[in-house]
């Protein structure tokens, strides 16, 4: 969740590079994607790469809706809701590779576009997430960073979480650790070893270290491995998203 309303102009631009060079990695792995290699399973249980890439695309598509209408102030057409998706998702992860990574370069580039043309005081404008809760317009990039991320490694296509920015975990372990603590998520402190940071959730619960990409991973629900300690049993990470921190609206 963001903690600031206000950003600088500064902090805006380097938040939007983030997501234009994430994008920019996936859409490279993406470039020889085959027809059989979108078929085939991601590591998301039930999803092949095409459903991922489907997802994305729409994600980008619902994340230029919002950026379009902090920037008018009016509804850009019809908000797809969680029904819509859920069935363009289907619809289309069966497409060509071609098609399926042609799709996610137009979302993608239509979404980096919407986003260069932002005046700066629209920034803060706040809108509303299909789950209900509101945040600045900016975080919306950093809601589009998280899921480019998070999925490009979920492809299984040699993008792993180890090939993760530094600046992306940091940023992702701030946002979910806070997060989590006003959630009461029972672990006494993370420590990421590799960016020298550590951050205290509770009075009780174990002490859990690794790589911050680990760490993360294992937050996000995705795989631990060898990487990954703690002195007591781990407890098992809700599912994402989480409900908004406490406060927000």
């Amino acid at each position: 969740m963001p903690d600031n309303i206000a950003v600088s102009p500064a902090e805006v631009a380097l938040v939007l590079d983030g997501v234009r060079n994430s994008a920019a990695r996936l859409t490279a792995t993406l470039a020889p994607l085959t027809n059989l290699q979108a078929r085939e399973p991601s590591a998301l249980p039930g999803w092949s790469r095409g459903h991922v890439l489907t997802h994305l695309a729409r994600s980008a598509d619902v994340y230029r809706w919002l950026l379009t209408l902090a920037r008018t102030g009016t509804e850009p057409g019809p908000r797809a809701d969680t029904a819509t998706l859920d069935r363009a998702l289907h619809a289309g992860a069966g497409r060509k590779g071609t098609e399926l990574v042609a799709d996610l370069r137009t979302s993608l580039d239509g979404l980096l576009d919407e986003a260069a043309s932002m005046p700066a005081e629209r920034w803060t404008v706040l809108v509303t997430a299909l789950a209900g809760w509101q945040h600045p317009a900016w975080f919306t990039l950093r809601r589009c960073r998280r899921e480019l991320e998070t999925h490009h490694a979920d492809l299984n296509l040699d993008y792993t979480t180890a090939n993760w920015p530094a600046d992306y975990v940091t940023w992702a372990l701030d946002d979910t650790l806070t997060a989590l603590a006003a959630h009461h998520f029972p672990v006494a402190r993370i420590k990421a070893e590799d960016l020298d940071r550590s951050w205290t959730l509770s009075a009780t619960g174990p002490t859990v270290t690794g790589p911050g990409h680990t760490l993360l991973a294992w937050l996000a629900g995705r795989r631990t491995d060898l990487q990954l300690h703690s002195d007591l049993p781990l407890p098992t990470p809700p599912r994402w998203p989480l409900p908004p921190v406490p406060g927000w609206n």
